[in-house]
Protein backbone atom coordinates (compact mmCIF):
# COMPACT_ATOMS: atom_id res chain seq x y z
CA UNK A 1 0.00 0.00 0.00
CA UNK A 2 1.34 3.44 -0.90
CA UNK A 3 1.45 6.27 1.63
CA UNK A 4 -2.03 7.54 2.49
CA UNK A 5 -3.35 10.97 1.61
CA UNK A 6 -4.70 12.91 4.60
CA UNK A 7 -7.47 15.49 4.44
CA UNK A 8 -10.09 17.24 6.56
CA UNK A 9 -13.55 15.70 6.44
CA UNK A 10 -16.50 17.55 4.96
CA UNK A 11 -20.21 17.05 5.70
CA UNK A 12 -20.39 14.82 2.60
CA UNK A 13 -18.03 12.35 4.32
CA UNK A 14 -20.26 11.74 7.35
CA UNK A 15 -21.92 8.47 6.17
CA UNK A 16 -18.54 6.93 5.22
CA UNK A 17 -17.01 8.00 8.55
CA UNK A 18 -19.84 6.41 10.53
CA UNK A 19 -19.49 3.19 8.52
CA UNK A 20 -15.71 3.09 9.06
CA UNK A 21 -15.96 3.70 12.82
CA UNK A 22 -18.70 1.11 13.26
CA UNK A 23 -16.72 -1.47 11.24
CA UNK A 24 -13.61 -0.95 13.38
CA UNK A 25 -15.30 -1.21 16.79
CA UNK A 26 -18.61 -3.05 16.64
CA UNK A 27 -20.01 -6.29 15.31
CA UNK A 28 -18.41 -9.20 13.55
CA UNK A 29 -16.62 -7.07 10.95
CA UNK A 30 -14.59 -5.46 13.75
CA UNK A 31 -13.12 -8.84 14.73
CA UNK A 32 -10.94 -8.74 11.59
CA UNK A 33 -8.83 -6.12 13.38
CA UNK A 34 -7.35 -5.95 16.85
CA UNK A 35 -9.13 -2.76 18.03
CA UNK A 36 -12.57 -4.33 18.30
CA UNK A 37 -14.74 -3.51 21.29
CA UNK A 38 -17.24 -6.24 20.34
CA UNK A 39 -16.53 -8.21 23.54
CA UNK A 40 -17.10 -5.10 25.68
CA UNK A 41 -19.96 -3.27 23.98
CA UNK A 42 -22.89 -3.81 21.67
CA UNK A 43 -24.85 -1.11 19.92
CA UNK A 44 -23.44 1.87 18.11
CA UNK A 45 -20.03 3.51 18.48
CA UNK A 46 -21.18 6.76 16.85
CA UNK A 47 -23.94 8.14 14.65
CA UNK A 48 -24.32 10.59 11.79
CA UNK A 49 -25.56 13.43 13.99
CA UNK A 50 -22.57 13.18 16.35
CA UNK A 51 -20.07 13.02 13.50
CA UNK A 52 -21.75 15.92 11.70
CA UNK A 53 -21.35 18.01 14.89
CA UNK A 54 -17.63 17.14 15.11
CA UNK A 55 -17.05 18.09 11.47
CA UNK A 56 -18.85 21.43 11.89
CA UNK A 57 -17.65 22.48 15.35
CA UNK A 58 -15.13 25.31 15.68
CA UNK A 59 -11.64 24.23 16.82
CA UNK A 60 -12.51 20.69 15.74
CA UNK A 61 -11.81 18.52 12.76
CA UNK A 62 -12.18 14.96 11.57
CA UNK A 63 -9.02 13.83 9.81
CA UNK A 64 -9.33 11.23 7.05
CA UNK A 65 -6.81 8.91 5.39
CA UNK A 66 -7.37 7.58 1.89
CA UNK A 67 -5.39 5.71 -0.71
CA UNK A 68 -4.22 8.18 -3.41
CA UNK A 69 -6.85 8.31 -6.16
CA UNK A 70 -9.41 6.25 -4.22
CA UNK A 71 -12.63 7.27 -2.51
CA UNK A 72 -12.77 4.64 0.25
CA UNK A 73 -11.72 5.77 3.72
CA UNK A 74 -8.83 3.88 5.29
CA UNK A 75 -8.75 5.63 8.67
CA UNK A 76 -10.15 8.57 10.58
CA UNK A 77 -9.80 10.44 13.86
CA UNK A 78 -11.29 13.43 15.58
CA UNK A 79 -9.11 16.29 16.83
CA UNK A 80 -10.30 19.15 19.01
CA UNK A 81 -8.34 22.16 20.19
CA UNK A 82 -9.06 22.43 23.91
CA UNK A 83 -7.11 25.65 24.47
CA UNK A 84 -4.15 26.16 26.81
CA UNK A 85 -1.91 24.30 24.37
CA UNK A 86 -3.88 21.05 24.49
CA UNK A 87 -5.62 19.00 21.81
CA UNK A 88 -7.96 16.05 22.27
CA UNK A 89 -7.66 12.94 20.08
CA UNK A 90 -10.62 10.58 19.67
CA UNK A 91 -12.84 8.54 17.36
CA UNK A 92 -9.74 6.85 15.95
CA UNK A 93 -10.58 4.09 13.50
CA UNK A 94 -8.59 2.09 10.97
CA UNK A 95 -10.29 -0.25 8.50
CA UNK A 96 -10.10 -3.66 10.27
CA UNK A 97 -8.32 -5.52 7.46
CA UNK A 98 -5.58 -2.87 7.39
CA UNK A 99 -4.84 -2.79 11.11
CA UNK A 100 -1.33 -3.79 12.09
CA UNK A 101 0.27 -2.49 8.87
CA UNK A 102 1.44 0.92 10.14
CA UNK A 103 -1.51 2.99 8.95
CA UNK A 104 -2.63 3.73 12.53
CA UNK A 105 0.84 4.96 13.47
CA UNK A 106 0.93 7.20 10.39
CA UNK A 107 -2.52 8.56 11.19
CA UNK A 108 -1.61 9.29 14.81
CA UNK A 109 1.62 11.02 13.74
CA UNK A 110 -0.31 13.20 11.28
CA UNK A 111 -2.87 14.11 13.96
CA UNK A 112 -0.04 15.11 16.32
CA UNK A 113 1.60 17.18 13.55
CA UNK A 114 -1.68 19.00 12.88
CA UNK A 115 -2.22 19.71 16.60
CA UNK A 116 1.29 21.20 16.79
CA UNK A 117 1.21 23.22 13.58
CA UNK A 118 -2.45 24.27 13.23
CA UNK A 119 -3.18 24.99 16.90
CA UNK A 120 0.33 25.29 18.45
CA UNK A 121 -0.52 22.53 20.91
CA UNK A 122 2.17 21.13 23.18
CA UNK A 123 0.19 18.13 24.42
CA UNK A 124 -2.34 15.62 23.21
CA UNK A 125 -4.98 14.09 25.46
CA UNK A 126 -7.20 11.07 24.89
CA UNK A 127 -9.35 8.69 26.87
CA UNK A 128 -9.24 4.91 26.45
CA UNK A 129 -11.38 2.25 28.11
CA UNK A 130 -8.92 1.14 30.79
CA UNK A 131 -9.49 -2.62 30.36
CA UNK A 132 -8.08 -2.28 26.82
CA UNK A 133 -4.53 -3.17 27.94
CA UNK A 134 -3.25 -3.99 24.43
CA UNK A 135 -4.53 -0.69 23.04
CA UNK A 136 -3.12 1.33 25.94
CA UNK A 137 0.25 -0.42 25.44
CA UNK A 138 0.15 0.56 21.74
CA UNK A 139 -0.33 4.22 22.71
CA UNK A 140 2.41 3.98 25.34
CA UNK A 141 4.85 2.77 22.68
CA UNK A 142 4.04 6.00 20.82
CA UNK A 143 4.82 8.22 23.81
CA UNK A 144 1.48 8.45 25.61
CA UNK A 145 1.56 8.24 29.39
CA UNK A 146 -1.08 6.81 31.66
CA UNK A 147 -2.26 9.43 34.16
CA UNK A 148 -4.24 7.27 36.56
CA UNK A 149 -7.08 9.78 36.10
CA UNK A 150 -10.34 7.99 35.34
CA UNK A 151 -13.69 9.10 34.01
CA UNK A 152 -16.87 7.05 34.28
CA UNK A 153 -18.26 5.21 31.29
CA UNK A 154 -21.64 6.75 30.29
CA UNK A 155 -23.75 3.75 31.29
CA UNK A 156 -27.36 4.18 30.23
CA UNK A 157 -26.53 6.40 27.24
CA UNK A 158 -26.99 4.18 24.18
CA UNK A 159 -25.18 6.75 21.99
CA UNK A 160 -21.93 5.31 23.39
CA UNK A 161 -22.87 1.65 23.11
CA UNK A 162 -24.48 -1.01 25.24
CA UNK A 163 -21.96 -2.31 27.81
CA UNK A 164 -21.56 -6.06 28.27
CA UNK A 165 -19.80 -5.62 31.62
CA UNK A 166 -20.12 -3.38 34.64
CA UNK A 167 -16.47 -2.33 35.15
CA UNK A 168 -15.90 -0.02 32.16
CA UNK A 169 -14.31 3.38 32.67
CA UNK A 170 -12.00 5.66 30.73
CA UNK A 171 -8.41 6.52 31.59
CA UNK A 172 -6.83 9.78 30.48
CA UNK A 173 -3.62 9.38 28.47
CA UNK A 174 -1.33 12.32 27.69
CA UNK A 175 1.60 12.97 25.36
CA UNK A 176 4.00 15.88 25.37
CA UNK A 177 4.12 17.01 21.72
CA UNK A 178 7.32 19.01 22.21
CA UNK A 179 9.42 15.84 22.13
Amino acid sequence: MSAPVFRDATPDDVPAIVALVESAYRGESSRAGWTTEADLLDGQRTDAGSVRELVAAPDSMVLLAQQPGADALLACCHLAHEGAGSAYFGMFAVRPGLQGAGLGSAMLAEAERIARTRWACTRMAMTVIDVRAELIAWYQRRGYMRTGEHKPFPYGDARFGLPKRADLRFELLLKDLRR
